[in-house]
């Protein structure tokens, strides 16, 4: 099978490009305009893979690309939620207009199945925690809204095309070679035992570790979603707890210095995994169990 991984040299891209390469036949392409990807993140692998450094924006190259492509993972975005605010255009024109141009770009060319990466971020601030698929999906800040219209066009052209979209909601996703996010940047505060900078300090968020996304972006290509569903641990994690646990880990004498909230972020929000585990895909019991394997790749020495 040909399948087309856009973002696929960022953090969860390179992930799936790992297990997709290491574990199956398939032939990968990967668009990637490297914003945020890092090619040498898949390097390794360019023997059995074909890199392609472009943009979702351009349908010329994203054209070439998905060209005789089964499968289409997209994850190419504008990922964060402060980033969206800081360039709210290149969040627009990538996440909106680019997920436009990858529907039309597989409708034109036949592709199966297109898996959207979409996020916990489409909800807003929830009005129930477990949040279910079928919360009002009422977005805070721009990446959200991104994410939403994103959502939108796969349904419409699911409906119109015939295209089989599979939709993931994926939470607070966390692994080895992420970075600018808050688990990466605290590690690093904490290995050079520098106090840990905590915005608002009641946040109540769902950690999830990135090999079950992407078991779960493998089973939506391989099988399909009967509906769009959470990708997350079912778990609520307290932002104080988050980085209580990082300081231990890190062995630290660092301290959580608690600063304003910041007010485009989500303060509380955990999955319903009810979908999600009716496939199949079963979370950590322990969410954050993986924390001393991510903080060893980012140099920090874990005591034993």
């Amino acid at each position: 099978m040909n399948v087309l991984v856009t973002g696929g040299a960022g953090f969860i891209g390179a992930h799936l490009v790992d297990r997709i390469v290491g574990t199956t036949d398939d032939h990968v392409v990967v668009l990637d305009n490297l914003r945020r990807g890092r090619r040498q993140r898949i390097r390794q692998h360019e023997p059995y893979l074909t890199f392609v450094e472009g943009d979702i924006r351009d349908r010329d190259v994203l054209r070439s690309a998905m060209q005789g492509c089964d499968v289409v993972y997209h994850l190419a975005a504008q990922s964060n939620v402060m980033g969206a605010i800081e360039d709210a255009e290149y969040s627009f024109t990538t996440n909106v207009g680019g997920t436009f141009n990858v529907l039309l770009t597989a409708a034109e060319l036949g592709v199966r199945r297109v898996v959207f990466s979409s996020s916990r971020e489409v909800y807003g601030e929830p009005e129930y925690v477990p949040v279910d698929e079928d919360h009002p999906l009422r977005p805070k800040n721009p990446y959200g809204a991104s994410k939403l219209a994103g959502e939108a066009y796969c349904r419409t052209f699911a409906h119109c095309y015939g295209i089989d979209v599979a939709v993931c909601r994926l939470a607070n996703v966390y692994g080895v070679g992420d970075r600018d996010r808050v688990i990466p940047l605290w590690l690093e505060r904490a290995s050079g035992a520098r106090d840990l900078e905590v915005f608002g300090g009641n946040q109540i968020l769902d950690f999830v570790w990135i090999g079950r996304v992407v078991d779960a972006l493998l089973h939506a290509g391989e099988h399909g979603l009967p509906e769009t569903t959470n990708i997350g641990s079912g778990t609520g994690t307290s932002i104080l707890e988050l980085a209580a646990r990082i300081i231990s880990v890190a062995g630290s004498s660092a301290r959580s210095v608690r600063l304003p909230a910041r007010g485009p972020e989500v303060g509380r929000f955990v999955a319903d995994t009810s979908r999600m585990r009716a496939l199949g895909l079963e979370p950590d019991a322990d969410p954050l169990a993986h924390l001393p394997e991510v903080a060893r790749s980012y140099g920090v020495m874990v005591p034993a």
